[in-house]
């Protein structure tokens, strides 16, 4: 009996097995076909490349056919597009040189893409769809530079009304400060709205805090460290996320304030005023905070000048370093829930911790009953991430 003959794309195979194989292999060469029948030379050679890397997986001979099929077609268009950019340059010279350049590549990408002759009208086609793409990218990059340009306009207007703002407010203090505040306003009585009910004595507001509290009632002390651009108001509410993107006249400002933990008393006073300010790129607020991790910077700026607006301080930089917001879980030392030592041993615990994180010994040391003033700003040198200066009060200002 005569063996029965399998044969599959002018391939002819021995088994049944064989065959399914080739029928398998056929139906991946015809749908890659199909979907390569309008490929440019750019995608068939990838997929010739793709093939060849076993991409796509063949198990008879037919896989060989293919890639020799696609190697054929690609030397073919080749071929042409050598051909169609002779034929395009002759017609290139009868028009302008620019517009003649870009009919020929036009001609030579259609060719690339199909099989069949290149009329003038797709040509022109063509280049009217390239003029469109062109005119929308221009309307984009334009719309692209108008809203950069915008937000540059945004940022440079907060950037100097928090300027101004600053500016004014240290004039205001400045002229309490000299003596030369009107009468109105140094004798009328200031109401602080966050102070505890009850028996504890409120001091009077100094005379140069007085017009800035009135102005905002929120206005809780003043910070300043010499030569350098940290020197501005101290504010403190209930909330403290209020014055990550708010200034003293209550306007947004993405610059923010400085802030005292909403946890933080002065009148009592608490062992640690914790103060929190962003870490601005301008180097405004706290943005130039993380100089202390340099000791010789330490060295020229170890005295900070902060005033509460009941009383004057001079604190005196003691420690410096680095740390993180952790999660509630994380039995960790924890710098911004240390404000109040309720014992000689639970402050000591806390100096030592501080102690062992500084980047660097300053020889300054602190002991149960000093008061302690906080920096905190962000870090970038990991997540949440946060810089921190710890100092310990050592005078009041006249």
């Amino acid at each position: 009996m005569a063996q029965k003959e399998y044969i599959v794309e002018d391939r002819s195979f021995r088994t049944e097995a064989d065959y399914k194989r080739a029928l398998r292999d056929k139906e991946i060469m015809d749908r890659l076909r199909k979907e390569s029948a309008s490929y440019t030379l750019e995608e068939l050679t990838r997929l010739l490349g793709e093939v060849k890397s076993g991409k796509y997986k063949f198990y008879t001979l037919l896989g060989q056919d293919f890639e020799d099929e696609l190697a054929e077609r690609i030397k073919q268009i080749k071929s042409r597009c050598a051909g169609k950019g002779k034929a395009a340059g002759k017609t290139a010279g009868k028009r302008n040189a620019g517009a003649g350049r870009k009919a020929e590549k036009t001609k030579a990408r259609a060719a690339e893409g199909s099989s069949r002759p290149v009329s003038e009208e797709e040509v022109q086609e063509e280049l009217r769809r390239q003029e469109k793409r062109r005119k929308w990218t221009v309307a984009l990059c334009a719309a692209a530079a108008a809203v950069c340009l915008g937000y540059f306009c945004v940022y440079l207007y907060f950037n100097q009304r928090t300027t101004n703002n600053y500016d004014e407010l240290i004039a205001l203090k400045a002229k309490a400060d000299a003596g030369a505040m009107p009468s109105r306003q140094t004798t009328e009585e200031v109401v602080i709205h966050y102070t505890e009910e009850g028996e504890q004595e409120i001091p009077e507001v100094l005379d140069e805090y007085k017009n800035l509290v009135n102005k905002n009632k929120k206005l809780i002390g003043w910070i300043k460290i010499d030569d350098t651009n940290i020197d501005y108001p101290v504010m403190q509410t209930d909330d403290n996320e209020y014055y990550l993107d708010h200034n003293l006249n209550q306007e947004y400002d993405k610059n923010g304030s400085i802030f005292m933990d909403k946890d933080c008393d002065v009148l009592k006073p608490s062992t640690n005023l914790i103060l929190y300010g962003h870490h601005m790129k301008s180097g405004k607020m706290f943005g130039s905070l993380d100089r202390y991790s340099d000791q010789k910077y330490f060295e020229e700026h170890r005295y900070i000048d902060f005033d509460t607006i009941y009383e004057k301080g001079i604190y005196e930089v003691m420690y410096v370093f680095r740390s993180r917001v952790y999660s509630e879980g994380e039995v960790v030392f924890k710098y911004y829930q240390f404000i109040d030592a309720l014992s000689e041993k639970e402050f000591d615990s806390n100096m030592n911790e501080m102690a062992a994180d500084s980047l660097y010994d300053t020889g300054v040391t602190a002991s149960y009953g000093d008061r302690l003033l906080t920096l905190s700003t962000c870090d970038y040198q990991e997540k949440n991430g946060r810089f921190v200066v710890v100092a310990k009060k050592v005078a009041e200002k006249e």
